[in-house]
């Protein structure tokens, strides 16, 4: 049994840590940290979780979280930079949902993610924690940069075919929808009900934040350089990714070696299911730690058409870090996701 605490327990992916955890059969919980919610019990902010957990929120302390074998940091993007160093000092495992580890490159970071990265030593440590392609890696790994939500919906889905080279890798188009939870427990007047509500639209296009982790992580699974455009939309919805994707074939590519290229990458992946025939929706990957994956090959337009569906607060965040977190440690990699 291992004991794990969560720095950011108090929002969207902080609360689906908890709970995935409380259903885990080799963890303890020992720390709850945040910030405006401090000296609030966690089942009075989700009642959902009443009578299934009493812990009180507290202010973060480094000597607090040591207790723990395994810290998860679920915080916006340019906070765990200034808290994973002196926990990767004191040996702990180190699972970051947020952006600063995901890439490699400070200034590409600075760029999109518009703060200055104050870790830059430690970029080197950090594993990218796509347990579908970089298992190996997240066995040894002292700190995983959990994948983004939208990056995870696109990899996964395009990774195999291109690996294979039945696509070109240049020209590829991405277009994701997100429900607003992906955006974090926020109050900005942009995700109120009646701003989003019966309305669909595109936003951060050409600068979203995920575009260099989409591409330098198919470059990297590759070896080939990838420079995908990609456009995240806004849905009304509150859970889940929608991702399509359009890739130029490379000539007389069949049905038949699409299919079998998720097969040869994906058949021992547990979370990953793939068809030749559905389209995938998102109420069939809701609350699961499921992608869904489907395809059509248009060879009229030498073209092919991906899709998939994820939850973006499990696959896309708190359950990925616990399938990392398994990895991690030894476990099953579907306990406490199944």
């Amino acid at each position: 049994m291992i004991k794990a605490s969560i720095i950011g327990a108090s929002g969207y992916s902080g609360a689906e840590l908890v709970k995935i955890l409380l259903r885990h059969k080799e963890v303890k919980i020992e720390k709850l940290f945040a910030n405006a919610s401090v000296g609030k019990q966690i089942d009075t902010i989700y009642p959902w979780l009443n009578k299934r957990i009493d812990t009180t929120l507290e202010t973060y302390s480094v000597d607090a979280a040591c207790a723990s074998d395994v810290v998860f940091i679920a915080l916006p993007s340019g906070e765990a930079m200034n808290t994973v160093p002196e926990l990767f000092e004191r040996g702990k495992k180190i699972i970051d949902l947020g952006g600063d580890f995901r890439l490699q490159e400070s200034a590409l970071y600075e760029k999109f993610y518009k703060h200055d990265h104050k870790a830059k030593s430690m970029l080197p440590q950090a594993v990218y924690g796509l347990p579908e392609w970089n298992r190996d890696q997240i066995k040894s790994a002292n700190i995983i940069a959990n994948p983004g939500c939208y990056a995870t919906s696109a990899i996964l889905t395009v990774a195999p075919v291109l690996k294979e080279g039945l696509i070109d890798e240049h020209g590829i188009a991405i277009s994701s929808l997100s429900g607003v939870s992906g955006a974090g427990r926020s109050t900005n007047i942009e995700l109120s009900f009646t701003e989003v509500n019966e309305s669909v639209k595109a936003y951060k296009v050409g600068v979203h934040q995920h575009t260099p982790e989409i591409n330098s992580t198919l470059t990297a699974i590759t070896g080939k350089h990838v420079s995908a455009t990609f456009v995240p939309h806004l849905l009304p919805i509150t859970r889940g990714i929608y991702t399509s994707i359009y890739a130029p074939l490379k000539k007389n590519v069949t049905p038949q070696e699409i299919s079998a290229a998720f097969k040869k990458y994906y058949f021992h992946a547990p979370f990953v299911r793939y068809s030749n025939s559905a389209v995938p929706e998102i109420k069939n990957v809701n609350y699961t730690n499921y992608i869904d994956i489907g395809f059509h090959v248009y060879p009229e337009n030498n073209q092919l058409i991906l899709f998939s569906a994820i939850d973006n607060l499990i696959k896309g965040a708190a359950g990925q870090a616990v399938q990392n977190m398994n990895i991690m440690f030894g476990y099953n990699e579907s306990e406490g996701l199944v």
